[in-house]
């Protein structure tokens, strides 16, 4: 079943889509990279420079609970610049969240280890830690809704995507600027100092968000609901309007995504060094060759679904997250490389099946006018539920069973919790929201079974 679309308005040219997705993608990738330099460095650096009065297990732990600090900001950031980006504009707080990360990113670069200032150290890492999850908390939603809106006819799921893709392209980039950095000088130095010069770098990369985003226009839905006298001062409460049951199996049908991506992108590097006995740049690598293919496939698995619809295609792939999920642990602990290396690939072809087309679902829940804080209430609480907290359960379920069942059977729950949502997600009636939204420009809706 194709999803249904209401009535379109004026064409937006080629030209300017594609500029807007580019801005879109080029922002996202940015914060994606600002975000998981920081995941990266947690598991591999933060417990020694940081934490190192703490037991190896301990000073992990601590390391991955600052990790967390930025899911815990993010629904913080969501609901602040959702309620700004659904009164007065996208564009201007994805320039505000882009500058936000990029600052808050460079200054984690300066801060002294706790050597130099003792406890300030990691107070210091975690002020500027929830400055960054309050600025991916505004990027996300604001950067789908914004390349949605400004989607062709028909190509509405393609075009969400594309703002996606700066997950796994932010932590390919990311992994590679830490793998050069950490391959052209001896571990000692970039345990020492090496580490901050990634985060530096995002100073220089944010220039370059900036001059693109700067030069996309305001998405024509949200010029249409202010044409149509469609704002309204409180755009969050207005949003809840949809329903707690479709509110809550939209937010669980999200999360497995985001706990399974993280113990393959994060946990799995502190896993691999400390428990496997794989060496450091062996497991980023094999995480920066999975993030390629899951970003590669993106626009594939949107295309798909703008064809076909999404229904089908997010159902199979949440089965197939959870086989994958189940067997990623399993298949690193043969302790073989070639085996692990085909555990990666294997979670960057699933990945992206639910993952590309999540955003467009969660947007397509509410109205235009209460789009924004509405998508980002539910993405950043599911970021909180399923990504914040899955490399803290894996580390403590690991150190109680001391193997990875606990983690394999943490892994193939939230992905069962996300199927089963998804299915009673999609089996509710679609929303009509012409009335509370007369908004000229046409919107998938998600399809009833």
């Amino acid at each position: 079943m194709k999803n249904r679309q209401s009535t379109g308005s004026g064409k937006r040219s080629k030209r300017e889509s594609r500029r807007v997705a580019l801005a879109t993608l080029s922002g996202t990738v940015l914060e994606g990279y600002d975000f998981f330099v920081y995941g990266t460095t947690s598991a591999l650096i933060f417990n020694s420079q940081f934490f190192p009065s703490l037991s190896p297990t301990a000073g992990t732990l601590a390391a991955f609970s600052t990790f967390a600090v930025g899911f815990a900001a993010r629904p913080v950031g969501g609901l602040i610049f959702g309620h700004f980006g659904d009164r007065f504009g996208r564009k201007g707080t994805l320039v505000v969240s882009l500058l936000m990360m990029g600052i808050a990113t460079t200054l984690i670069g300066l801060v002294p280890n706790f050597a130099v200032i003792g406890i300030w150290a990691p107070v210091l890492l975690v002020i500027l830690r929830f400055v960054q999850g309050i600025a991916l908390g505004g990027e996300m939603a604001g950067a789908t809704l914004l390349s949605m809106e400004h989607a062709p006819d028909g190509k509405q799921n393609l075009f969400a995507g594309f703002p996606q893709m700066g997950t796994p392209a932010g932590l390919v980039l990311a992994n590679l600027v830490i793998l050069t950095t950490s391959t052209v000088m001896p571990d000692a130095a970039f345990t020492s100092w090496g580490w901050r010069i990634p985060f530096l770098l995002s100073g220089i990369l944010v220039v370059v968000g900036l001059f693109v985003r700067l030069r996309v226009a305001e998405s024509p839905s949200f010029q249409a609901a202010v044409a149509h006298d469609r704002v309204v001062a409180n755009p969050l409460a207005e949003s809840l309007k949809v329903g707690f049951p479709r509110l809550t199996a939209t937010l669980f049908a999200a999360v497995a995504s985001g706990a399974v991506g993280y113990v393959f992108m994060v946990y799995s590097l502190s896993y691999g060094t400390s428990t496997v006995g794989f060496d450091r740049q062996f497991l980023v690598l094999c995480v920066t060759a999975a993030a390629a293919v899951w970003c590669c496939l993106i626009p594939f698995w949107t295309t798909i679904a703008d064809r076909f619809g999404r229904r089908r295609m997010f159902l199979a792939g949440s089965v197939a997250l959870m086989v994958a999920g189940s067997a990623f642990l399993p298949l690193m602990d043969s302790g073989s490389r070639a085996v692990t290396l085909v555990a990666f690939l294997l979670m960057g072809l699933v990945m992206p099946i639910t993952h590309s087309v999540q955003g467009a679902i969660i947007a397509d829940t509410f109205p235009v006018h209460v789009r924004y804080s509405g998508s980002s209430l539910v993405m950043q609480t599911g970021a909180i539920i399923g990504g914040g907290l899955a490399p803290m359960i894996a580390v403590a379920l690991q150190d109680a069973t001391g193997s990875s069942l606990g983690v394999t059977v943490y892994a193939g729950s939230i992905s069962l919790i996300s199927l089963v949502a998804a299915v009673f997600m999609f089996r509710m009636p679609p929303q009509n929201h012409t009335e509370s939204a007369p908004v000229p420009t046409r919107e998938p809706q998600n399809e009833s079974v």
